[in-house]
Formats: C-alpha cells, sequence, structure tokens
C-alpha cells in the first residue's frame, strides 16, 4: 500500500478513544473499523523454534458496561500453572491463527463462537518461553454464559475497560536481566505481567486512537520458563 493509504488507514485509527457508553454495536463497528485499519506487523516467526500461538482479547457487555475476559490458570498446568492469562494456546499442525484463538476459547471457557466475531488481529508477539503469539479480539456477545474448563482454567475473570484505559494502570520497570523495560498491569489489585499485560497495553493504546508497538517490552524472569 502507497504513502496515501498508510495515511488513510491511520487516520482511520486515530480519531480519539472510543466511545464505550455509546450503543454496543457500534462499539463493535467502531472497533471492526479501527482494527481493520491497524497496520499490524505479523507474518511467520523470526525464530525457527518458537511455536505458533492464539491468544484472544475477548470482549463482553453486560449491564455494568464493557469487559475483558482474563483467565487464571490452572495451578496443575505444568507451565504457568496459577498465573494471569488471556484464553489462548499453541496453533495445531496446519490451524490458523484465528481457528486456533476461537477452538481455545471454546474449550478453555466454554464459548462457541464463529469466525465472523473476531474483529481483528494485533501485533504478533514473541515470548520468551518460546511461543509466537498472534492476539485475536473477539466479540463475545453480551452476558455469555462460560463453561470453563477445570484442567486449565481455575477462574475466570470480567475486567472492565474503564479500569484497563486509566493512565496510571500501566508502568514500565527495570530488570537487571534484561536492557527491556518490563510491562505491567495494576487491574483490580491484581498485577498483569507480560506477556497478557503488553497485549493488554497495545489494545487499549488501539481504544486511545493510538498505533504503538509492544514486541520489545520484556516479560518478568518468572515467565521465561
Amino acid at each position: 500500500m502507497g504513502q496515501g493509504g498508510d495515511r488513510i488507514d491511520r487516520e482511520r485509527i486515530e480519531r480519539g478513544r472510543i466511545d464505550l457508553s455509546a450503543d454496543p454495536d457500534g462499539v463493535v463497528a467502531e472497533l471492526a473499523v479501527r482494527l481493520s485499519a491497524f497496520p499490524r506487523h505479523g507474518g511467520q516467526p523470526d525464530a525457527a523454534d518458537l511455536k505458533a500461538a492464539s491468544v484472544a482479547i475477548l470482549l463482553v457487555h453486560q449491564a455494568d458496561g464493557w469487559s475483558v475476559v482474563l483467565t487464571r490458570r490452572a495451578a496443575g498446568l505444568r507451565r504457568h500453572g496459577g498465573q494471569w492469562a488471556l484464553p489462548g494456546g499453541r496453533c495445531e499442525p496446519g490451524e490458523t491463527a484465528v481457528a486456533a484463538g476461537l477452538r481455545e476459547v471454546a474449550e478453555e471457557i466454554g464459548l462457541d463462537l464463529p469466525p465472523a466475531r473476531v474483529l481483528g488481529l494485533l501485533d504478533d508477539y514473541p515470548t520468551r518461553s518460546g511461543y509466537h503469539i498472534t492476539p485475536l479480539v473477539i466479540w463475545g456477545g453480551a452476558a455469555p454464559a462460560f463453561r470453563p474448563d477445570p484442567a486449565e482454567v481455575a477462574s475466570i475473570h470480567l475486567i472492565p475497560l474503564a479500569d484497563l484505559t486509566v493512565e496510571d494502570a500501566v508502568d514500565f520497570v527495570t530488570i537487571p536481566e534484561s536492557d527491556r523495560k518490563v510491562v505491567r498491569f495494576r487491574l483490580q489489585e491484581r498485577l498483569i505481567h507480560a506477556p497478557t499485560a503488553a497485549l493488554l497495553y497495545q489494545f487499549r493504546e488501539v481504544l486511545a486512537g493510538r498505533v504503538t508497538r509492544v514486541a520489545e517490552l520484556e516479560q518478568p524472569t518468572f515467565a521465561w520458563r
């Protein structure tokens, strides 16, 4: 796409903050427009040993407003047990990121959604633990009924988008093991770390009408394994 197209796409994103008090159908439509215009960084993993994975930034609307779904991973999982996460997991051979993300949402929290509910994709994110994550933004509907798989999910939490957009909810810290900044969110007295925090931060920026890259944001050392 030429420079003119790039400029138009960026203008479609930089409309200012999305009004989350508007009609839900209007919010969904506006999000779809912005995500279709998002100049996404994606593609194949740079490192051959990274495994393709997909996660869902799953949005729901209830009487008290918009929320994003977070899970607490089951304590008995072999990797990252007990940590905060977005629904998602590894792509199966030959499976697209969209198909994998929808499958994982169905398997982990019992929500069967069609591909039309995928509003768009954000930047792929490489993790220290060996994954190349594709984030999907998905419209989960109004007050969906979740059915968590106890083998994978200890609990499901609805985080208000209003909490996500508070300016001081996100901070960046240094660690001696890396020269990259670690991003983290404070949400309802919970401390959410990258990779989840990095993906939520980029989504927050889209809500605010900004294009912000996050691939270079670091993860805490406990997430490196």
